[in-house]
């Protein structure tokens, strides 16, 4: 099913070019020493040519270079909010589905809370609260995308937890802890993988908003959202300083969003459209 999509093999080519780029990214570029601060005024904004395939920025350094390292920083950052993100919602959404009552009120009153403010809000105020670091884009942005996938577990486990199979298990004087984890939370795997390979590219996304609005990733660390920043500045006759990190984002987010469409019809066949 997957194969028969084209558009999913092209959203599964697209990440793992991003990925690959991201591994030996450090190996290939021509200016490693861009990535560290290094000024060179010399070759303030340069036109992309042989020596600089996609020019120079405000201080002289390549674009290309630090285009390519910026995938491993944005990657790194998605990977560590949506494995923050799965491990609090998953745990909170099966506690509450599974024991139900006052608990799971709490629980799921908390993420409600959660759902009413809007999420760049929420991530500029804790992002801007903590301080402007890499560590803290992480922090805020998974404070901002555990509760869906709360609300996801808590429905599948609610729908799961009167399955045969789970009545079976208790009957047979299983524990809660052995009913959650055995039999319950491996049939919610699927809707799982399905939104973290949507909200991969959302993640990466939201991250580079907070780097554009001076509240992420600062420089000289390469990051893609904060070189649109500064490159948009010089804008429209400096344009390579922030096209080339843009398309970066986009290539990334539409990869991410074709191949997450390639599993839900993997997943969920009866769904397809």
């Amino acid at each position: 099913r997957f194969k028969k999509s084209p558009l999913s093999l092209v959203g599964l080519f697209i990440i793992l070019f991003m990925v690959a780029v991201a591994l030996l990214g450090p190996t290939f570029v021509p200016y490693p020493q861009d990535a560290t601060g290094k000024i060179d005024m010399a070759m303030k904004l340069m036109p992309p040519s042989r020596l600089h395939l996609f020019g120079t920025d405000e201080v002289g350094g390549d674009v290309f270079t630090r285009t390519v390292l910026g995938a491993q920083v944005s990657l790194q950052v998605g990977f560590i909010v949506l494995t923050v993100a799965i491990g609090i919602g998953v745990t909170l959404g099966a506690i509450a589905g599974f024991l139900g009552g006052w608990v799971g009120e709490v629980i799921m009153r908390i993420t409600d809370v959660f759902f009413t403010i809007p999420s760049l809000i929420l991530a500029l105020a804790v992002a801007a609260a903590l301080g402007p670091s890499l560590r803290n884009v992480m922090l805020a942005v998974s404070l901002v995308w555990w509760p869906g996938y709360c609300r996801l577990v808590h429905g599948e486990v609610l729908k799961l937890k009167q399955e045969n199979y789970v009545v079976a298990a208790r009957s047979m004087g299983a524990s809660k802890t052995r009913m959650i984890l055995r039999h319950i939370l491996p049939n919610c795997a699927s809707p799982i993988i399905v939104k973290a390979s949507l909200d991969m590219g959302y993640a990466i996304l939201t991250a580079a908003g907070l780097g554009y609005i001076g509240v992420g990733v600062q420089p000289p660390t390469p990051e893609w959202g904060a070189m649109i920043s500064v490159g948009r500045a010089y804008m429209p006759k400096f344009w390579w300083a922030a096209v080339f990190p843009g398309i970066a984002i986009f290539l990334t987010v539409v990869g991410f969003n074709l191949l997450g469409d390639g599993l839900r019809d993997v997943f969920d066949p009866k769904g397809q459209r």
